[in-house]
């Protein structure tokens, strides 16, 4: 039997709860749910998860063992764990390995002890899991049917991967599906970055210069969102093609060593390192807030914030105040990790409904396909996006036009 590693078993019941009102709220899971149970595609099969562990990552756990699928789970980022969930989930019997403020050891170590059990499947969420099989645990690569990344930051580390030729099986890039990046990351992290900020810092933003760097799907929904609350927003951008689209979207578009004089809160959604760095600081306004909604807590250079300030203080709960050289003040959300889980409660239920539906079909998917796929990067097969797609607008009891016979021919006919 493997003993779970846990904060507190008694925190069952709240976690139960939570777990609970995500079902609730997730009709696209219940429905996988209820066919998971009678088809059992995860008889005999491991899984291996690294998400982000709070109540909606847990039902998606339920749902893959209602499929057959053994767990064993951890989180991804220390600070987005909770811990009344985790011991939910242990208390139902799963195996599971996190807990609230893990230290890079412990977290390491959780890691560790998920991957160390022969899994079949891989879920991953950054890259982290896939990274530990293919550098520490190599023995544990040849149980590997293959596996599926969460977010865009864990491709990037995929793609680097596979052009050096390491990555040793297939991955399906759950998060370039149409029902995942469209919804979630523009609709979600659009939400779940400003409830984060909003319940942490209790300051209004009307009136404010928000300043959003990178202007991927993710950065699109936080500034939209950031517009809506009334806010002057500045994108900051490398990508010339996405600079454009945020300029022709409203916005105003600049390097960040200018918009650091400029703004009065910073969210960073880039996925790369070292986005606001020492020169910006010093730029800063008196008490510009910073905070970071990308996979990392490497966009912020903390290292670098800690080492030149004078003084370092909590001001509030997930709130840290940095004196700098200056004598100025700026203060930092979450300690630089994602806001909106460190801070929050993640994304809407209904979001990741549609979002762990394509992690859990296309867990199906490698199942079925064991052995069979030959690319190493895998898109998640189109009929599994328009299932998710078909299946979600049921729920939201929309319908749509359908193309008669004549229509596909003419449509299938060359023009010539």
């Amino acid at each position: 039997m493997i003993v779970s590693i846990i904060r507190d078993i008694s925190l069952a019941p709240s976690g139960e709860n939570k777990i609970e009102w995500v079902r609730r709220n997730c009709p696209l899971l219940r429905s996988l749910e209820a066919d998971f149970s009678e088809t059992r595609p995860f008889a005999g099969k491991r899984i291996a998860l690294s998400i982000h562990l709070e109540a909606k990552t847990a039902y998606l756990c339920r749902v893959l063992a209602a499929g057959g699928a053994e767990m064993y789970v951890t989180g991804s980022n220390p600070l987005s764990t909770q811990d009344d969930v985790a011991a939910a989930l242990a208390a139902a019997g799963m195996n599971v390995f996190a807990w609230h403020g893990a230290t890079e050891e412990e977290y390491n170590a959780h890691i560790r002890e998920t991957l160390s059990h022969h899994a079949n499947i891989i879920i991953d969420d950054g890259g982290d899991l896939v990274h530990m099989l293919h550098t520490e645990l190599t023995d544990e690569l040849q149980y590997v049917i293959g596996g599926c990344e969460e977010t865009t930051t864990g491709i990037v580390r995929l793609i680097a991967m596979n052009k050096e030729g390491k990555l040793r099986f297939p991955m399906v890039k759950v998060n370039n599906a149409d029902c995942k990046h469209l919804f979630d990351n523009r609709y979600g992290t659009g939400q779940s970055v400003w409830d984060g900020i909003n319940r942490t810092t209790n300051l209004i933003v009307a009136g404010k210069t928000v300043v959003v760097a990178g202007y991927g799907w993710c950065g699109k929904g936080v500034a939209m969102r950031a517009k809506g609350l009334g806010a002057k927003v500045v994108v900051t951008e490398v990508d010339p093609v996405k600079a454009i689209e945020a300029y022709m979207d409203g916005f105003e578009v600049m390097p960040m060593h200018e918009a650091a004089k400029q703004g009065d809160l910073f969210v960073t959604v880039t996925g790369c390192a070292g986005v606001i760095t020492e020169p910006d600081f010093m730029e800063m306004k008196e008490g510009a807030v910073l905070c970071n909604a990308g996979h990392f807590d490497v966009e912020v250079d903390m290292k670098r914030l800690r080492e030149i300030s004078t003084d370092i203080r909590e001001m509030r709960h997930n709130i840290m105040g940095y004196t700098l050289p200056n004598g100025r003040h700026v203060y930092v959300l979450a300690e630089g990790r994602l806001v909106n889980l460190a801070a929050g409660d993640g994304h809407p239920a209904e979001i990741m409904d549609m979002s762990f539906a394509i992690q859990a079909l296309s867990a199906k998917y490698l199942v079925e396909h064991a052995g069979a796929l030959t690319q190493k990067l895998i898109d998640v097969p189109r009929e599994v996006d328009l299932e998710v797609a078909n299946r979600k607008l049921r729920f939201l009891g929309v319908r749509i036009d359908t193309l008669t016979p004549e229509q596909q021919d003419y449509l299938n006919k060359s023009a010539i």
